[in-house]
């Protein structure tokens, strides 16, 4: 059996009963890394020396409360005890690797380590490895300078989507049950589609961003990635909370996520945009059937469903570019370091530094006109259901062209939908609902629920919960032919 065949939820109750171990487990978990996980390219670092101290604490931690009677204690406080949960390598843990993706980091060694992977370390997760990203996250495909690229396992020659593709190449494989990632606009729910795995990305504000890094334009949010809903939810409250000096706090719910995938979501008002938002693009007959798959399921456990156009044009979208653009632009690199960047990372910051002060405060403005307006369209509804993406997992020469504008223009028509949520700053979720032959080849084709109101995060985790159990997708995929 692969380390991560289990789910998250159920790795943690056989560590607390005893029948795994919680050393053993780490030691099976970096095998698989090695093999299975090397497969797909979904590690740029494995941290072997840090997973086994963590093993060793978390078995002594569980001999300690088994001894004293405390395991339901413990299972309270820290679910996750001794549960392999790797790390996006676009965040810091101090002494370990830290890439990003990027020949200009290169050996580099983080000297700090970032709030959300202190939650993370403190829950007392073995964390295997740093997952591979791409150059600093920028793209929606996960083709590092540093290593070896990212694959979706239902097929070695498509990529695995980004940035957080190692991630979720890493969860489909079954090499880990649970992953971190990151979100700036799609980079969770992206590699979940390509994958056939849940991503979710939480509410602006949910997740804090300190001590070490701000907020910046307000688009970027760390999230999950997993093969089952209550997974998805017990991870969610792992990484939930704020720290002083947060910019744009989100209270979190007084309940757990978990306890509330329990709950019902009610008769719910589901606005269905099959539009694409951010591109003028085709949309692939496949995905427009898992969204019927989506809704006709939906509309069977008697949720009410209504087409509705969508609320901007791809030339409104574009509001969004200087964001985008001057944030490449504001990571600080030295010439050297700059030389060592690849094509798309260069354009980027190219027109980043392009942008005036007055540019940057146009831009700001026009994405807050273009989120009030997407709201006041989706005010009626609980939630938009949309495709997760505008095809099946793509080829990486599709994506990732020689000249930034052409590659930048091809990844916008490939993720029409997702940049959307985290314009508005609420929370989205792809759900691994559908999956058809191409070409010869069965691949994922996801839905995206997103949500209409910041800090609905426990609604999507119902809903999708509700899917789960009515139209359950394959939870480990085992890697079709290169």
């Amino acid at each position: 059996m692969i380390p991560g065949d289990r789910g998250a939820l159920e790795t943690a109750a056989a560590l607390r009963s005893g029948e795994l171990d919680a050393p053993e487990l780490a030691e099976r978990t970096l095998e698989a890394a090695r093999t299975a996980g090397a497969d797909v390219g979904a590690f740029a670092h494995l941290l072997t020396d840090l997973s086994d101290r963590q093993a060793r604490h978390a078995a002594e931690t569980l001999v300690a409360a088994r001894r004293a009677g405390e395991l339901e204690v413990l299972a309270a406080r820290r679910p996750l005890l001794g549960v392999p949960l790797p790390v996006k390598d676009l965040t810091r843990i101090a002494g370990q690797p830290f890439e990003a993706g990027s020949l200009a980091l290169r050996g580099n060694i983080a000297e700090v380590t970032d709030g959300v992977a202190q939650r993370i370390l403190d829950a007392g997760t073995v964390t295997i490895g740093k997952t591979t990203t791409p150059e600093f996250g920028m793209p929606c495909y996960t083709e590092p300078a540093t290593g070896a690229p990212a694959r979706t396992p239902w097929d070695l020659r498509r990529t695995a989507g980004g940035s957080s593709g190692g991630a979720g190449a890493a969860v489909a494989r079954g090499v880990v049950p649970l992953a971190h990632g990151s979100d700036g606009g799609g980079s969770v729910r992206i590699p979940a589609a390509c994958c056939g795995v849940l991503g979710l990305k939480p509410s602006r504000g949910l997740v804090s961003t300190g001590p070490y890094s701000t907020e910046g334009m307000g688009l970027a949010t760390d999230g999950v990635l997993a093969r089952s809903v209550r997974d998805v939810a017990v991870g969610l409250d792992l990484l939930v909370g704020g720290r002083p000096g947060d910019f744009m706090p989100l209270p979190r719910r007084t309940a757990s996520y978990l306890d509330a995938v329990e709950g019902s979501p009610g008769s719910l008002r589901i606005a269905v945009l099959d539009e694409p938002l951010a591109a003028e693009t085709a949309v692939h007959p496949a995905a427009l059937r898992g969204l019927d798959r989506a809704v006709e399921t939906l509309r069977g456990l008697g949720h009410r469903t209504s087409r509705i156009p969508a609320p901007f044009t791809a030339e409104d979208w574009t509001a969004f570019m200087p964001l985008w653009t001057v944030g490449a632009a504001t990571i600080a690199l030295s010439e050297p370091q700059e030389a060592q960047l690849l094509e798309l990372t260069r354009w980027l910051r190219e027109r980043g530094r392009a942008y005036s002060g007055v540019d940057l405060a146009a831009a700001l403005a026009g994405v807050q006109t273009l989120a009030r307006r997407t709201a006041e369209a989706f005010a009626d509804y609980d939630l938009v259901l949309t495709p997760a993406l505008s095809g099946p997992p793509a080829f990486p020469e599709q994506l990732q062209l020689s000249e930034g504008g052409a590659d930048f223009d091809a990844q916008r028509a490939f993720t029409p939908w997702t940049s959307s949520w985290n314009m508005t700053g609420d929370a989205a979720l792809a759900v691994p609902i559908h999956r058809e032959e191409v070409d010869g080849t069965e691949l994922p084709f996801g839905v995206q629920l997103g949500a209409t109101r910041r800090g609905d995060e426990a609604l999507l985790l119902q809903l999708a919960a509700q899917l789960e159990a009515h139209d359950p997708w394959p939870l480990v995929r085992e890697p079709a032919a290169a």
